[in-house]
């Protein structure tokens, strides 16, 4: 085991990050904490192991399977809202430059330029997933459980709740994340007890157990979280068979004056001013927070030390729309995940920075959690095969990193992960809804179930619209959809999507074609239809088709049947059954096409072996660079994005106008 330097030894018991743990499930372990605690108990420091990430079964966790699939000729760039350049540009919260403006990391969106970690391990450029990608080799190995998947209720397994059995193996003080115990596999799970859900109007999580408050206010016990209401596409959404809460909490001297009083108002303001620093929108030349955190200064797009996210991941349940269930928004009470960030160092963008694909990952496996490299760290709790839940391994967080880092100096030189989108490694917090929309639970729209839908038709309705994106001067969701033509990051559309799309866009509706269906006979015909669909979909767009009477975004874009939402389910118990996250979470029960090869010879490429790749064949591995220069193992085919074309931005930026606007019809 490896400890962090003396300096940061030092920082975990001066400012407090780890905890002293005052409590366990076990009533006999609780006596002797409190015994030891009251006598020479002291919290165990933050101790992680510094490992080869290429010692993991798959050392390219940190690529979600989204990276690999095909862009239809460049007419389906799910790529440009990951891998962009804006926030590193313009130093928010982000060193990461993904579309070029960093020579060294190249084009993430011209090119499939997976780097090398290790001329001896596989190589990125050979796909992981098979999960996603080749379904069938889960089914063999869900078959040799000699379960009957179709004998299942899943409607009643994604209606059971799993969070609290997982919160009552919190030990240490409830009021904190970090039990400060060591080789505590649940240390960091976050205190955030599902059991004083959902929030209250204003957002903040309050309990009626003082022993989880942080303090009182006039309507009770408040435990410090508040609820995140943000705009969501692409990842986590209805349509993808997952959706998110997100809960937020700041170091208590944010909710204190400057006499160390608890303040909820003062709370709230800088709650506020987080909101603007996030959003590069700090009003009146203001430099600091206020009260007892006046001490902070305000960083544009970077959160202050100690912030903490709770991200409990849910399956997708259409009855839920948090009036006969606990959670809005389609959110199940059985989790798939309950996951947690805390920041514990401050990286500054206009430091310098450094890259090394073979740099190693500091992560603690019995504590179960891992550094991402860009000062926060992360833990998550994921279904073990009877769908409880357990601490995840390095690997399976090593995902997570994927999405939560950039590029920062570190110790050693820091393996470099993460997407160019987000603020401070975070996604969300930069799409939150204005002012108090955006402080509730996280509602997916304002969606609401339709009680007289049928099984096979959309279950319900959104009752908010298509914020506009500051930068591109539309909608946020009208952009998704005129680039992605989907209702995901890999280009897939559900089938009741499809549907409702065909029926919509008709010549005799005004259109310049029918929407045509995919069709995989040759590769001049699909390239016609997918320049057709693109071409509908932004007419469709255009003539605010995709928006109803009300400016609320069409629900057939959003959320699927009940029959839809349960099959996926079913289809993600199995990853569960068989505990193979490493090889993928999305599961589509066959390969989709933007996974399989539709090219012509002047776009070919082949298997890494050479071998040609067959018409409609799935594509597991593309070639890399071979010659003995710094681009050795670089992957280098093209993705058929055109840079001079429209359906390329390097600038995408997740942030909204404000003061909150909508397109309208």
């Amino acid at each position: 085991m490896k400890k962090y330097s003396f300096t940061l030894f030092i920082l975990l018991f001066v400012s407090g990050l780890t905890f002293v743990s005052c409590g366990s499930d076990d009533n006999t372990t609780a006596q002797t904490l409190d015994e030891e605690q009251n006598a020479t108990f002291t919290p165990a420091p933050m101790i992680s192991e510094l490992r080869s990430r290429i010692l993991f079964s798959n050392p390219y966790a940190n690529i979600p399977a989204q990276c690999y699939i095909e862009t239809s000729f460049g007419t389906q760039n799910a790529c440009l809202f990951c891998h962009s350049n804006a926030a590193a540009k313009q130093k928010l919260g982000s060193t990461l430059a993904q579309a070029g403006f960093d020579e060294y990391i190249g084009n993430l969106q011209l090119e499939y330029a997976f780097g090398p970690a290790d001329r001896f391990s596989v190589s990125p450029n050979i796909n992981p997933w098979e999960n996603t990608i080749t379904p069938h080799k889960l089914d063999e190995a869900f078959a040799k459980l000699g379960i009957d998947a179709d004998a299942w209720d899943m409607k009643s397994y994604i209606q059971t709740d799993n969070w609290q059995a997982a919160y009552n193996k919190k030990r240490g003080d409830a009021k904190v994340s970090n039990s400060g115990i060591k080789d505590d596999a649940f240390r960091l799970f976050p205190a955030l007890n599902p059991s004083a859900l959902p929030a209250q109007d204003d957002g903040f999580v309050r309990t009626t157990n003082g022993d989880e408050a942080i303090f009182s206010d006039q309507k009770g016990h408040n435990t410090g979280w508040r609820a995140v209401n943000f705009m969501p596409y692409g990842i986590f959404t209805p349509h993808t068979g997952s959706v998110s809460g997100i809960y937020i909490r700041l170091d208590a001297k944010f909710m204190q004056e400057s006499n160390g009083t608890f303040s909820l108002d003062i709370y709230k303001q800088n709650l506020e001013l987080l909101e603007q620093a996030i959003q590069d929108r700090i009003q009146n030349d203001v430099t600091h927070y206020v009260g007892k955190a006046s001490d902070e200064p305000l960083h544009r797009g970077l959160f202050p030390l100690k912030t903490e996210f709770a991200h409990p991941l849910h399956y997708v349940d259409v009855e839920a729309d948090g009036v006969t269930s606990k959670f809005p928004g389609t959110r199940s009470a059985r989790v798939k995940e309950i996951r947690y960030m805390f920041k514990w160092f401050m990286h500054y963008t206009n430091e310098a920075v450094i890259k090394e694909e073979n740099a190693p990952l500091y992560y603690n496996e019995k504590e179960t959690w891992i550094d991402n490299g860009a000062g926060w760290w992360m833990s998550a709790f994921i279904e073990d095969a009877n769908g409880s839940l357990r601490g995840q391994t390095p690997q399976e967080l090593m995902q997570c990193v994927g999405c939560h880092s950039s590029k920062y100096s570190f110790e050693p030189a820091q393996f470099t992960s993460g997407t160019g989108n987000t603020i401070d490694t975070v996604w969300s917090f930069s799409r939150k809804f204005a002012g108090d929309l955006g402080w509730r639970e996280m509602d997916y729209l304002g969606y609401e179930k339709n009680v007289s839908a049928k099984n096979d038709e959309t279950a319900g309705n959104a009752h908010r619209g298509d914020p506009i994106n500051r930068d591109a001067n539309i909608g946020e969701y009208r952009k998704f959809l005129n680039h992605v033509v989907g209702a995901s990051l890999y280009g897939d559309m559900p089938s009741s999507m499809e549907a409702y799309l065909k029926n919509s866009i008709t010549k005799l509706n005004g259109y310049s074609a029918d929407f045509p269906a995919l069709a995989f006979e040759n590769v001049a015909q699909l390239r016609e239809i997918q320049e057709t669909r693109l071409s509908l979909i932004r007419e469709f767009t255009a003539k605010k088709e995709y928006l109803t009477q009300e400016d609320y975004i069409q629900a057939p874009l959003l959320y699927p049947t009940l029959d839809e939402s349960l099959k996926a389910a079913q289809g993600y118990r199995k990853i569960v059954k068989t505990q193979r996250f490493t090889k993928g979470k999305d599961y589509f029960g066959k390969t989709i096409f933007t996974y399989k090869y539709y090219r012509d010879a002047n776009e070919s490429f082949t298997h890494i072996d050479s071998t040609a790749y067959e018409f409609g064949e799935t594509i597991t591995d593309r070639p890399y660079h071979t010659e003995e220069t710094i681009l050795w193992g670089v992957g280098k085919v093209p993705t058929l994005i055109d840079e001079n074309a429209e359906n390329y931005d390097p600038n995408y930026l997740p942030i909204f106008a404000y003061p909150q606007t909508y397109e309208v019809k």
